[in-house]
């Protein structure tokens, strides 16, 4: 078990990952799609159900339920509207964290980064089986976006 630099020994383990995709479109499409939480499964397989309890602001909860696994609740800890947000899921001592970046390249392609950060002692398990479909709901977060930004204009 490793621990990140300037830990304590007896602070939680860490497990961290990032991944990114380049868009070929602004922001503000693709900020649209990341606030209409009811619209995710459209792009996201990952999702069966979702639900979100209130306003796309901090403090709000999301139910969120995947193919053949129990209901998980997220509660948005930080939204910057057309720039991201994270959010932070708590099961028994583990919470993970999942910040969802909009980093403005130039006026026509924006770069969308998931980073994950799970402390607990089952982050080096529970990590990687959230961060394995990042890849693939970038791909398809972009590929919508950019439909979106194309009816647009």
């Amino acid at each position: 078990m490793w621990y990140a630099v300037g830990m304590k020994h007896d602070d939680p383990p860490v497990w961290e990952c990032e991944h990114e995709i380049v868009v070929n479109a602004g922001p503000e499409p693709i900020w649209r799609l990341l606030q209409d939480v009811q619209g995710w499964p459209q792009w996201n397989r990952g999702i069966e159900r979702i639900e979100i309890r209130g306003p796309f602001a901090v403090g709000t909860h999301i139910v969120m339920i995947s193919p053949g696994q129990p209901a998980l609740t997220t509660r948005l800890v930080e939204v910057r509207e057309n720039a991201g947000f994270v959010d932070e899921t708590r099961v028994g001592d583990l919470r993970v964290f999942v910040d969802h970046r909009l980093e403005s390249i130039d006026a026509d392609r924006t770069r969308v980064v998931y980073s994950l950060e799970a402390f607990g002692a089952s982050c080096e398990t529970v990590g990687p089986m959230i961060a394995a479909d990042f890849p693939d709901v970038l791909n398809a977060l972009a590929l919508r976006a950019e439909a979106l930004a194309c009816e647009t204009v």
